[in-house]
């Protein structure tokens, strides 16, 4: 692999599984407006858009799934005074304050995430994380799982107009790195990670365990795919770390 002048990471999928977190929170909102619950294994298939955009598939699928429930019961359906856009409007500002009470017990680290994360650093290579999640919630999570020392710049999805795919992000923490786009190696478990990648100039690693809507990452075609986000060391001339990290730090 070519010599790289910094490292930036997506963090849900990547870093962190966090969907026991967000599963939750989006549960506790659906209930909250009398609508059925999705479950974790149904959430993981909406993450990766940023919050709106969950709230929405939420929302759709929740509506729908209420339709054929009350068709099965015999039930007329339910004539909704509300419309969607305001009924996301509602969701979101729900689901802001139920995660913001679980999102900490509701998110681990991934196995090898700070060790990697340590190597590089120690390495002297810059750090940079970004994510499509809510700015708000990001620097208490770095800070919760004791990772926030390892970046220099930490882009969220509020600090951008617009959110992976689009490149801008990636371009923008780049330049706060003081690097060029290209020489910047971007690690994701997405489609949208590979596509603003792509999309900026970066070069990227794709990432097999998370979650990118069910789809193998192998279809976004990254530039490397790994199993394990420490097999990033030997490809950057590092020894390839062996201490297993646990799920209930």
């Amino acid at each position: 692999m070519k010599i790289f002048a910094g490292v930036a990471f997506d963090l849900d999928g990547t870093l962190v599984d966090s969907a026991p977190g967000l599963a939750a929170a989006v549960d506790m909102a659906l209930y909250a407006l009398e609508l059925p619950v999705a479950g974790e294994e149904r959430v993981i298939t909406w993450i990766g858009n940023g919050a709106d955009v969950l709230m929405e598939r939420a929302l759709t699928w929740a509506r729908q799934e209420r339709a054929t429930q009350r068709k099965t019961m015999g039930k007329p359906p339910v004539d909704d005074d509300i419309p969607a856009e305001e009924q996301v409007r509602i969701l979101r500002k729900l689901f802001d304050r139920y995660y913001g009470e679980v999102a900490e017990e509701g998110t681990f680290l991934f196995p090898h995430a700070a060790d990697t994360l340590g190597a590089l650093q120690a390495k002297g290579l810059p750090l940079g994380l970004v994510t499509n999640k809510p700015t708000p919630f990001v620097a208490p999570l770095l800070e919760a799982l004791d990772i926030a020392k390892y970046f220099s710049v930490v882009i969220g999805g509020d600090d951008v107009q617009n959110k992976k795919p689009h490149p801008d992000p990636l371009l923008l923490v780049a330049e706060r790195m003081g690097i060029a786009p290209q020489q910047m190696l971007f690690v994701g478990d997405s489609r949208n990670d590979i596509q603003a990648a792509k999309a900026a100039g970066c070069p990227s690693v794709g990432l097999t365990y998370g979650y990118n809507y069910g789809e193998a990452i192998d279809l976004s075609q990254p530039d490397v795919i790994y199993q394990s986000i420490n097999d990033l060391l030997p490809a950057l001339g590092l020894p390839h770390s062996e201490n297993q990290e646990s799920k209930n730090d």
